[in-house]
């Protein structure tokens, strides 16, 4: 009877343990209205976690990604700030990668035009290849000459 009470209590202990590991930091944000808190999740999920690969700061749990929601939300409820003065201030401190979409520039022209760059050279090296490969097809009938040696082959006339 002892033993069972041993493993009961030990099972009870590791599912206890398993199941808070899992548990995440809820964060509750309090703001003024419901346009605030749009706001605040609109820029979560477009702002990237500079630590994680390919996550918005809304979906990292990294310390960074929790310190940038609430400087967001410092920013849209202390200083009433817009979207554009917050994603500014981001771009200023982490640069261009801190955005999903990168704006249009000079640094982030190959972002935007090379994928249809490399599309249209592959495009034009397949046309390129099918066009050698091609059998060239042979537009003018054969000559007499031509035919009467066709003749003599297929054993026709002489």
């Amino acid at each position: 009877m002892g033993s069972f009470l041993v493993r009961a209590l030990a099972a009870f202990a590791a599912v206890f343990m398993l199941s808070t590991a899992q548990a995440a930091v809820i964060e509750n944000y309090q703001f003024d209205d419901t346009v605030q808190q749009e706001q605040f999740f609109r820029l979560n999920n477009e702002l990237r976690c500079p630590q994680c690969q390919n996550q918005s700061i809304a979906d990292s749990n990294a310390p960074i990604a929790q310190d940038l929601r609430r400087e967001v939300h410092r920013m849209i409820v202390e200083e009433k700030a817009d979207d554009d003065t917050i994603v500014q201030f981001m771009l200023d401190r982490y640069g261009d990668f801190v955005l999903y979409k990168p704006r249009m520039s000079a640094k982030t022209a190959a972002l935007w035009f090379g994928p249809v760059i490399l599309l249209l050279i592959g495009l034009f090296v397949l046309f390129g290849l099918v066009r050698k490969h091609r059998p060239a097809a042979k537009d003018e009938e054969l000559d007499k000459e031509d035919r009467a040696e066709l003749d003599k082959i297929l054993g026709g006339k002489d």
